[in-house]
């Protein structure tokens, strides 16, 4: 996964469990893409002090993730979605019988899933 899109998916996830300084300055970060210097002359901090936040609220986030697995559980479920999709679209060219099955198996995994 791509690792900005896996901070995005942390934060939209996790992020309110951070503090709002944390946030503030996550956010600028990552979902704003300002630079260090324009961060810590926002916030009044050194550039190593924007960068150890930084740092540790993405460990603090990734730490969240090891113990409650909801972003792997999102993109999991999201995938089978896709799959279903997929299958749905091209209903034409396909037995009734088994397009029903193979809905029913992945339906059956996104359920187990959570």
């Amino acid at each position: 996964m791509d690792e900005i899109l896996k901070q995005t998916l942390l934060y939209d996830f996790y992020g309110e469990l951070l503090t709002e300084h944390q946030k503030e300055i996550y956010e600028q970060a990552v979902l704003e893409d300002y630079s260090l210097s324009e961060i810590a002359k926002e916030a009044g901090i050194s550039r190593q002090g924007v960068h150890d936040m930084i740092k540790r609220c993405t460990k603090t986030l990734e730490g969240y993730e090891e113990k409650l697995h909801l972003v792997e559980k999102f993109v999991s479920v999201k995938q089978k979605v896709s799959e279903i999709d997929e299958l749905l679209e091209n209903y034409e060219h396909q037995d009734e019988k088994d397009l029903i099955a193979k809905v029913k198996r992945i339906s059956g995994e996104i359920i187990e899933e959570l």
